[in-house]
C-alpha cells in the first residue's frame, strides 16, 4: 500500500503555491527550506506526480500541482473546522479567533470592541487582518480567517452572513461650500457634482453609489482616493465633495479638519455592517457573540 501524504506536506505544498517561492514558504511555515523541499519532494514520491517546476526564474505548478493544491486547502480547512468543532464545546470566545475586517470599518469599530474584550473575556486572543473584502473572503475560504466583519451584501459562496446595523451616509464639503449651509441634502444635489471616491477595490465606493442611485454617468469624479483621510483632505483643498460613513463622523475623523457634513433627506441612504463566515464553521455561536457585543457597541456610540 503506496504512503498517504500528511497534513504537513499538503501545508508545506500550498505555501510554496501561494508565494512561489521555497524560502519565502519556510518561513511562513517555520521551518528550513531544506526541510520544506524535502518534504515537497517526499510528497511527489509518494503521489506519483510531479507538482512543482522548478527553474531558475522561480516555481510553478504542474496541471496536477494545481489540482492538488485545490484540493489541499478544502483538507486542511476541513482539518481547522474539526478542531474547532472540539474546542466550541469549550466555553464560548475561550479559543483565539481569526477576524478579517475591511479598512473603512476597522478605525471605528476595532477599539470598542477590543476594549470590550479585553475586559469582558480576558483570556480570548482576537487575531485582526484588515484588508479590502475580495482578498480577505479568500483568506476565508482558504481557511487563513474565520469570521469577516464587512458591509453587506458581498457575492460569497458557501458563505453565511448576519447582518448587524446600518451605518448611514453623510456628504462631506467644504466649509465654504454652498451645501454647507443646507440642514439636509437631496440625492439630486449629487447629480452633476464633483464627487470623490475611493478607488475601485473598496466596496465602500460601490455601495455608496448604490445607496444614492447614482451611476457613473450622473457623476464627474475627477479622483480617487485609497483611504477616508485623503478623501477628506481633497475635500477640506476643494477638490470636490464625498460620502462618508456615520461611524467615520462619530469617531471624529473629520476633527480640527474645515469640512462639513450633512444628512440626506431621503430614507435608507446606508450600507449594511455584518459579519460573513464559511457555513461549514462549528464556531457559530461564537460568531453570533461577537455581532451581539458589536450591535452593543454600536447602539452605545449613537
Amino acid at each position: 500500500m503506496a504512503a498517504q501524504p500528511t497534513l504537513k506536506q499538503l501545508k508545506y505544498l500550498c505555501a510554496v503555491a501561494k508565494s512561489r517561492h521555497f524560502g519565502q514558504a519556510a518561513n511562513a511555515c517555520h521551518v528550513t527550506q531544506s526541510t520544506l523541499s524535502a518534504a515537497i519532494t517526499e510528497l511527489e514520491e509518494h503521489l506519483g506526480s510531479v507538482l512543482l517546476e522548478r527553474s531558475h526564474k522561480g516555481v510553478m505548478l504542474t496541471a496536477a500541482g494545481e489540482e492538488v493544491v485545490t484540493r489541499s486547502q478544502a483538507i486542511l480547512t476541513k482539518v481547522d473546522d474539526l478542531i474547532n468543532l472540539c474546542q466550541a464545546s469549550e466555553k464560548l470566545l475561550s479559543n483565539p479567533l481569526r477576524l478579517g475586517i475591511i479598512p473603512t470599518i476597522a478605525p471605528f469599530l476595532l477599539l470598542g470592541l477590543l476594549n470590550h474584550l479585553r475586559t469582558a473575556y480576558p483570556a480570548f486572543k482576537l487575531l485582526l487582518r484588515e484588508d479590502l473584502s475580495k482578498p480577505l473572503l479568500e483568506r476565508l475560504y482558504d481557511g487563513e480567517l474565520d469570521l469577516l466583519l464587512l458591509a453587506l451584501p458581498f457575492p460569497a459562496q458557501g458563505a453565511e452572513t448576519r447582518h448587524l446595523f446600518y451605518d448611514n451616509f453623510l456628504l462631506a464639503c467644504p466649509e465654504s461650500h454652498p451645501y454647507a449651509n443646507k440642514q439636509t441634502i437631496l440625492l439630486n444635489d449629487l447629480r452633476r457634482q464633483e464627487l470623490l471616491l475611493l478607488e475601485d477595490g473598496h466596496c465602500l465606493r460601490d455601495h455608496a453609489l448604490e445607496a444614492c442611485k447614482l451611476e457613473q454617468s450622473d457623476l464627474s469624479i475627477p479622483y480617487q482616493a485609497t483611504s477616508l483621510n485623503t478623501l477628506i483632505q481633497m475635500v477640506a483643498n476643494g477638490l470636490g465633495i464625498t460620502l462618508l460613513p456615520q461611524m467615520a463622523v462619530d469617531a471624529h475623523i473629520l476633527d480640527g479638519i474645515p469640512v462639513s457634513y450633512r444628512p440626506f433627506n431621503e430614507k435608507d441612504i446606508h450600507r449594511s455592517i455584518g459579519l460573513m463566515w464559511r457555513k461549514t464553521s462549528p464556531r457559530k455561536k461564537e460568531f453570533e457573540l461577537l455581532g451581539d457585543i458589536l450591535c452593543q457597541l454600536q447602539k452605545r456610540l449613537r
